[in-house]
């Protein structure tokens, strides 16, 4: 039904920090995952701290050059290089951190960048996420996984979900024994192609379709 690139064979990770706090426990549980990865897949990290971005001015439409600073074209380039982005932000309000979502404006703004052809080259990588929150139930962090998996789904990217860990205080999350068990696992699968909620419900009716004209 949906028309999706290829997965890439060699991978390459960018895990991109958009914690508020150094050493935060979202980036405790996301380096507990890249640790279970195979020593000769090769990882980057950024953080989004340590390289800010001013906020995201929409130029798409204006005529001239786009400015492009230092700290966006590392980013920039970083992303598309990388056949695995791991977004790495704590929970808060419900949703992504501030740093975390003006990085994803910014890929708003590469999509109309000339010759650079963004959507074409992200179709088909995959996009994760690590992100510790202080409420246990994990179904609070439904809008985060909500706002990945279109922007995933937009791009024809794959979504591998939300690793989620329990962590406020500094290095709480180490307390998690759940969510470290499942850091060690969580980039082993192959992620499912992201889809839009009318493209899963048109899928399933596809299916449930070819199931009654098996059975007649």
């Amino acid at each position: 039904m949906t028309n999706h690139s290829p997965r890439p064979a060699d991978r390459s990770f960018l895990f991109v920090l958009g914690s508020s706090r150094a050493d935060g426990n979202t980036g405790i549980l996301a380096r507990a995952a890249a640790e279970a990865l195979p020593a000769d897949v090769p990882q980057r990290w950024i953080d989004l701290n340590t390289l800010p971005l001013p906020d995201f001015q929409d130029g798409r439409h204006e005529e001239g050059d786009w400015p492009v600073s230092e700290a966006e074209r590392i980013l920039r380039d970083a992303t598309t290089e990388a056949t695995d982005i791991v977004i790495a932000s704590p929970l808060y309000w419900y949703t992504l951190s501030a740093q975390t979502k003006r990085y994803l404006d910014y890929w708003s703004g590469w999509l109309g960048v000339p010759g650079l052809d963004f959507k074409q080259r992200m179709a088909g990588r995959t996009l994760w996420a690590v992100a510790a929150m202080a409420d246990e139930d994990e179904a609070v962090a439904d809008g985060m996984a909500t706002t990945l998996n279109n922007t995933a789904a937009y791009l024809r990217m794959r979504f591998g979900g939300v690793l989620l860990g329990n962590g406020s205080r500094p290095g709480q999350v180490h307390g998690d024994e759940r969510a470290l068990t499942r850091a060690k696992t969580y980039f082993a699968g192959e992620a499912p192609l992201a889809l839009f909620p009318h493209e899963r419900r048109a899928e399933s009716a596809e299916r449930a379709a070819e199931t009654v004209g098996a059975a007649v």
